[in-house]
């Protein structure tokens, strides 16, 4: 099962000018002339050797001295583009054909002293078993791990407003992500993929999107020790012969305290 979206991580819209729009979450689209560019998120300078990556186009890039860059990739329905530099966050958009027609300027953030970079990589959940209906069915190109991820981390030094940040998923069939246009099946639903850290539950993913922020209660973070991140998928709520998992996938995983 599978879909898209740009979720209810307060995706703050406003205009620039008759031709602009920012979102939050470190992403300008502006029609401009020219290709597409990496900035500085603070200072708007451009940033010079980013690596550019679709993974499931096989396509990989890197911004030129003025930050610039295209995307000659056959982007045909949403798929995640990532952007990593060292000495700042990873980041992921999920583009389609529409926005990658047009420039875009993607601003991108250093790194703070409490961020921790979790995974940078791209993960397929489930059973490799979908309908064509299913959000983004035919963007998966990544060959499923299984039901469920999970990575142990050394977390030095935390506070009461530490978030573990999913920096794209896609391929979430709930309810919710039916309700909002993600997908396009009919008479059938899956529950939503769970986050759990050192093994309690923390958050449900609804939707489809990017850069989702759930708070990790402090009581359950160990300082200077290794944490455990898991993440399952949902199922199929409407099979009951058999477990019929929902395929995601998801990019960039890190935890950010404030």
């Amino acid at each position: 099962m599978k879909k898209t979206l740009f979720l209810a991580i307060s995706i703050l819209f406003f205009n620039l000018s008759a031709n602009s729009a920012t979102f939050q979450g470190n992403v300008s689209k502006v029609d401009q002339i020219g290709s597409h560019q990496i900035v500085d998120a603070d200072s708007m300078n451009p940033i010079d050797g980013a690596t550019i990556n679709i993974p499931q186009k096989n396509f990989s890039t890197k911004s030129d001295a003025n930050g610039k860059f295209s995307l000659d990739a056959n982007i045909s329905g949403d798929t995640i583009m990532s952007v990593s530099k060292d000495g700042y966050k990873p980041f992921s958009l999920t583009v389609n054909e529409s926005i990658a027609s047009r420039p875009m300027t993607v601003g991108i953030e250093k790194t703070a002293p409490m961020d921790l970079t979790v995974d940078t990589n791209m993960f397929h959940l489930g059973d490799n078993n979908f309908s064509d209906t299913s959000a983004n069915a035919g963007e998966f190109r990544v060959q499923s791990i299984g039901p469920y991820y999970t990575k142990k981390v050394l977390i030095k030094d935390a506070n009461d407003s530490t978030y573990l940040v999913v920096g794209s998923i896609i391929g979430i069939d709930t309810k919710m992500a039916q309700s909002v246009g993600q997908n396009s099946i009919a008479f059938a639903y899956a529950s939503p993929p769970e986050i759990y850290f050192n093994g309690t539950k923390i958050a449900e993913i609804q939707l489809n999107g990017d850069g989702q922020r759930f708070k990790i209660p402090r009581g359950l973070i160990r300082t200077n020790q290794q944490n455990e991140i898991t993440i399952k998928t949902g199922r199929n709520m409407m099979q009951t012969a058999y477990i019929d998992y929902d395929d995601i996938e998801f990019m960039n995983l890190s935890i950010e305290s404030r």
